[in-house]
């Protein structure tokens, strides 16, 4: 089985798999190779590939000749047309979102592996990809804050007088709001967090923020950590009481995601419309339609004097400990469908094998993305 790692498109610097990662999974028998200047961007060199004995090809042969390929990205219409029949893909596709391409892949009779569809059990804790990036993410998201803020976040006694901490408002509690809530703890900001979820209340708090309270969020206990669609009235309190930080807030972290579907939009115009100039958004949820109103994704907005960032691949901009932390995950993963032989083992019956793959034998296997191909062409 040969193994190829592609260099990413479109500015990512991350890489699948760090040169000491590739030689552990080399050491197993399995054959490895590695797109030219893949890792250049996280500071893996092609010598240092080569060093462990992993050899460096173009991209077209990488395509040409791998059994399994690593790419976090989807593979474009040029890369699809090289690759071998029936090979097997494997990165984050949000295939929940990408349904259409993911109908087009099972039509080439790809095999495909999203890591971001593993399900959040404890035996998959070592293979979660999306806990490894947010939190990558949501500490960057403090950095980027802070850098462009034109104030201090810590307080300040000085004989020029005294400046006040900066005030946080993180929207969502999951892996990357509690990083955030952390980094800007640190940094000695002032924090408010605020969750659907009742249950992250504590671990908020244990962190040093407040928890603004809404009562009536729905059930979220059987969503596998997610944050789940809320009732118009929730929305409604939501809103209301979030204006009030809102209009205080000097940085707001927007981190609020629900599976498979539009993100919340939680920052309204009106809203907006209350912040003092200077203040910084970043809203992590861009790429899923975002938080806040007026957010792009991969672009940096000026509205009255507040800067609104949209990016959700924060990740990227750290892309050695990002590689390092996402490669672990790979391997762990490429474990479960390798057998002793080094060669390729499906096993269907495996609730991480069985979650993560999307299509296989020409046809869409994973029973929610089938529904929304079916639902998109009814």
């Amino acid at each position: 089985m040969i193994v190829g790692i592609l260099k990413e498109q479109h500015g990512d610097k991350r890489v699948s798999l760090l040169p000491e990662q590739a030689q552990a999974l080399a050491a197993k028998k399995v054959q490895v190779m590695v797109e030219s200047n893949a890792g250049a961007a996280a500071f893996a060199s092609d010598d240092a590939y080569r060093a462990v004995h992993i050899p460096t090809v173009s991209r077209k042969e990488l395509l040409q000749q791998s059994d399994v390929l690593l790419s976090i990205h989807p593979l474009s219409t040029t890369d699809l047309e090289l690759i071998k029949p029936h090979a097997v893909v494997i990165g984050v596709f949000q295939p929940l979102f990408n349904h259409a391409l993911m109908k087009e892949w099972a039509q080439r009779s790809l095999t495909t592996f999203s890591l971001d569809m593993i399900p959040r059990t404890t035996r998959a804790q070592s293979m979660d990809v999306l806990s490894s990036q947010a939190n990558i993410a949501g500490y960057r998201s403090v950095l980027l804050a802070a850098t462009l803020f034109p104030r201090y976040f810590p307080m300040f006694m000085t004989a020029a007088g005294s400046i006040a901490p900066a005030k946080v408002l993180i929207l969502g509690a999951g892996v990357a709001g509690l990083q955030a809530i952390a980094t800007a703890r640190r940094l000695g900001a002032v924090v408010e967090v605020s969750d659907t979820r009742p249950a992250v209340k504590e671990e908020v708090m244990s962190l040093g923020a407040k928890f603004i309270e809404v009562d009536g969020a729905a059930d979220a206990s059987k969503a596998g950590g997610y944050a789940v669609e809320q009732t118009e009235e929730y929305k409604q309190k939501q809103q209301e009481r979030l204006a009030a930080s809102v209009a205080k807030s000097d940085i707001i972290i927007t981190t609020a995601q629900i599976p498979g579907k539009k993100a919340p939009l939680l920052i309204s115009e009106a809203m907006l419309d209350t912040m003092k100039p200077g203040s910084v958004i970043i809203d992590l949820a861009a790429s899923t339609g975002g938080n806040v109103f007026a957010a792009r994704n991969n672009e940096t907005v000026q509205r009255n004097g507040v800067t609104i960032v949209g990016n959700s691949n924060l990740a990227a901009d750290m892309p050695f400990d990002a590689s390092k932390l996402y490669g672990k995950n790979v391997l762990n993963f490429l474990q479960l469908i390798t057998g002793a032989d080094a060669g390729l083992q499906l096993n269907f019956d495996d609730d991480i094998v069985k979650g993560s793959c999307i299509t296989h034998g020409g046809n869409i296997v994973h029973e929610r993305v089938e529904q929304l191909v079916g639902s998109s062409y009814a």
